[in-house]
């Protein structure tokens, strides 16, 4: 099972950031040393999960097919992409729902008004937790002691330059988000957009995903969203939670 293990961790290395990597950069990236990074890609290739150039390796969508199965295999997704899908209608903006793996969100459904970042959201994506609504949201919905281990010691990487990088200042944001029900960001994770998220709860109470809307800053001040979309999110987050037994 180790090798499985480093396969994973070499698949894991390619991102947004890093779609096209060395061997080298990957070795760095997956903690494996160069050897053993090679070997991952070279059987990736052999595979038909990953190109080779001969110098670069990019992943191939191939690769779709291990998130797909998951995806598929999950109820939350088909359950409130309607809902959703109403929602941004209603609104005219973008919504997501998203679930938190670790220290990052993970996009499980979307329906997209129009683009408000520089990247392409879609489900499967996965953005920092600590510096987004719905991570927030998800991450003020732990006991204090995890949320803090999932942040982390810092300094966290600054995104923009309006990110919250000091961890014991997110934590007094998770207290807010806590205490409010709903978590706001202005251009922390990008700049030109602003978010706002709701908690989506289970019939017994339970917090297992993260519903939001983002907007353009240039479009929305940010004391607008919360009188402008709070009252949706929370309607339904509630029809949501009706279903989700």
């Amino acid at each position: 099972m180790g090798g499985l293990a480093k396969g994973l961790a070499v698949i894991e290395s390619f991102g947004a950031d890093s779609p096209r990597q060395s061997i080298s950069e990957v070795s760095a990236a997956s903690g494996l040393d160069r050897a053993t990074a090679r070997r991952c890609l070279l059987t990736l290739a052999h595979l038909g999960y990953a190109d080779y150039d001969g110098k670069f390796f990019t992943l191939t969508p191939r690769v779709l097919r291990l998130g797909t199965a998951c995806l598929a295999g999950m109820p939350l997704p088909q359950l409130v992409q309607p809902s959703l899908d109403l929602l941004s209608e209603r609104i005219g903006e973008s919504s997501s729902v998203s679930i938190l793996d670790g220290a990052e969100i993970v996009y499980v459904a979307r329906a997209a008004q129009r683009k408000v970042m520089s990247i392409s959201l879609m489900p499967g994506s996965r953005l920092p937790a600590f510096c987004t609504s719905m991570g927030r949201v998800l991450l003020a919905a732990l006991p204090e002691a995890e949320a803090r281990a999932v942040i982390g010691p810092g300094p966290l990487p600054a995104r923009t330059p309006m990110t919250l990088t000091d961890p014991e200042a997110v934590m007094a944001e998770l207290a807010r988000v806590r205490a409010q029900g709903h978590a706001l960001i202005d251009q922390e994770v990008e700049q030109g957009l602003r978010s706002i998220a709701v908690p989506l709860a289970d019939a017994r109470g339970r917090v297992v995903a993260a519903l939001n809307v983002g907007v353009s800053a240039r479009q929305k001040a940010v004391e607008d969203l919360v009188p402008m979309f709070l009252p949706e999110l929370q309607r339904v987050a509630a029809e949501i939670r009706a279903m989700l037994r």
